[in-house]
């Protein structure tokens, strides 16, 4: 069960549950098995030579090869199908795409380069929500593809050259969009102002004053819930700067949600 920061002498508040991080990384490690069996089947190494390197010679071994990327197969398969389950059971849909993602991207994108003011955040950015939707996409798409793929190899079923062909363009269109969702997903972090959420990935918890002044929105639900409380050492202070800090951001958000009709 997740746990929420409740003691105010705490510094780091949980962002990803073990949860969470299970399907990140599990997801990351099935991929990245997959991009590199997968170029081997082209056969991508052996063309090249990349299989004369010191301990490469295993690129080029198309049963070794395919076994590997059943594996990745079934990794990523249990990994979505276990995320899908989990938001659902527990009805968390934080990353899951809203109205207005687009735009405000753009407005959060234009305010790190040009050192401006960021519109209020919920527990993701809009950016990492439209980039969820991206990844997530290339992701069924290299599923469903893959698993026709699969299926051509079952006896007794006999798929035409013609849906073959296509759907072979497909999952090497697929693996080309997912390749450069990570790329952009990596690239992201190369970014002063996103480089605090990197430790969440790995200890769960990101720093307390950083989700206050950038993930406000989430913030003040922490705090309107009673999850967590303002750092004070007068209790009735601690209160009313709680309450203030609510209103104020829910202030903000009427008025980013005005600009944006």
């Amino acid at each position: 069960m997740t746990k929420e920061l409740n003691n105010p002498k705490q510094s780091k508040i949980l962002r990803q549950s073990i949860a969470n991080r299970f399907v990140h990384w599990t997801t990351a490690l099935s991929v990245t098995l997959l991009i590199i069996t997968g170029l081997g089947q082209l056969p991508l190494y052996t063309r090249y030579n990349v299989t004369k390197l010191p301990g490469a010679l295993w690129l080029g071994d198309y049963f070794i090869t395919i076994n590997l990327h059943y594996l990745g197969a079934f990794g990523l398969l249990f990994a979505a199908a276990f995320h899908i389950v989990y938001a659902f059971a527990r009805r968390e849909f934080d990353i899951f795409p809203r109205k207005g993602d687009m735009k405000e991207s753009y407005q959060i994108i234009k305010a790190m380069f040009t050192k401006g003011k960021e519109p209020a955040s919920d527990k993701y950015l809009a950016e990492q929500r439209v980039a969820y939707l991206f990844i997530g996409l290339s992701l069924l798409l290299l599923i469903v593809t893959g698993l026709i793929k699969t299926l051509k190899n079952v006896p007794g079923v006999d798929l035409t050259h013609s849906l073959l062909y296509w759907n072979t363009a497909l999952h090497n269109i697929g693996t080309g969009l997912i390749i450069f969702g990570i790329i952009g997903h990596l690239a992201a972090f190369l970014l002063k102002e996103n480089r605090p959420l990197l430790p969440g990935m790995f200890t769960g918890s990101i720093n307390r004053e950083y989700v206050k002044h950038r993930h406000s929105l989430w913030y003040a639900k922490l705090l309107k819930s009673g999850k967590i409380i303002e750092i004070e050492l007068d209790e009735s202070i601690t209160h009313a700067n709680g309450v203030d800090f609510i209103k104020q951001v829910e202030k903000q958000s009427d008025v980013g949600k005005s600009a944006s009709m």
